[in-house]
């Protein structure tokens, strides 16, 4: 199947978003440019791995703002419809652009082998692409949102750190035999 790649180099909306209850909750990139929208699963800890690289970029470059835009506010709208996973992220890069001063994240699938050195964007045969430009201040606000999204989960046990189910919990830190 030829290479598709989805980049959205100036976002209307780029965001981490949930479908579900705490315990069976599906969690989504989600990046609209325009009439385009493109929707990726992935788990929560690529959630949280991804906005926690983020922050310690963010953290090395200086001289960077990281207020909104004016007229511009903190995104904690749901995820817009239809929500239709385009694919499962498996691999998942982020770097910096000093040029435009831009956080790139890109997104692979799960299941597709990294090949030797970076395909192209027009490799015929390479795996589907992807990429999502943001500048500082909404790279925070994703960050800010994507906190929020992990502590509204599950609580967690405070002997063994497993999530606590509402059906009760098997916790073999308490386990004494």
């Amino acid at each position: 199947m030829p290479r598709r790649v989805f980049d959205f180099d100036t976002p209307d909306r780029f965001v981490a978003g949930v479908i579900g209850e705490p315990g069976a909750r599906a969690f989504y990139l989600q990046a609209r440019q325009g009439g385009a929208l493109v929707s990726i699963g992935l788990e929560k800890t690529q959630v949280a791995a991804l906005a926690g690289r983020m922050s310690e970029l963010l953290d090395t470059v200086e001289g960077l703002s990281g207020e909104l835009p004016p007229g511009v506010t903190h995104d904690d709208q749901p995820l817009e419809e239809p929500t239709v996973e385009l694919f499962r992220v498996g691999l998942m890069a982020l770097a910096w652009d000093a040029t435009a001063e831009q956080i790139v994240i890109e997104a692979q699938p799960l299941g597709d082998e990294p090949e030797l050195g970076a395909p192209s964007d027009q490799a015929p045969v390479a795996p589907d692409l992807f990429r999502v430009r943001v500048e500082p201040a909404r790279a925070r606000d994703f960050i800010r949102r994507a906190a929020v999204l992990i502590a509204a989960g599950r609580p967690a046990c405070p002997f063994c750190g497993q999530p606590l189910e509402a059906t009760g919990h098997f916790c073999p830190k308490t386990n004494l035999n």
